[in-house]
């Protein structure tokens, strides 16, 4: 079993410390940077003055990245299970 490892992660002018598995190093820290160029986008687009609504921001824009992900892969698989049926109705036909 691996070590715990210790980091501290700046989002929004805090730090958060966090134990976590060494294997997620990388992806929690490359994910408090796209948070953080996220929120100076916002915050030089808009005239955003409390860091909770462009965290707010942040969240939806993340959220909806992952939602239209969800989506585009179930038409996806819709359209495979579609391909599948028309294959065999057409052997059948």
């Amino acid at each position: 079993m691996q070590d715990k490892l210790k980091i501290k992660l700046s989002i929004a002018d805090r730090v958060y410390p966090l134990t976590i598995d060494p294997a997620q190093e990388e992806a929690l820290r490359k994910a408090a940077k796209d948070i953080e160029t996220l929120i100076s986008k916002f915050e030089q687009n808009y005239a955003v003055r409390d860091k909770q609504d462009v965290l707010a921001m942040c969240a939806l824009q993340f959220a909806s990245k992952v939602e239209q992900h969800n989506i585009d892969n179930n038409h996806v698989e819709i359209e495979a299970k579609l391909k599948q049926l028309e294959a065999l109705l057409d052997r059948h036909l």
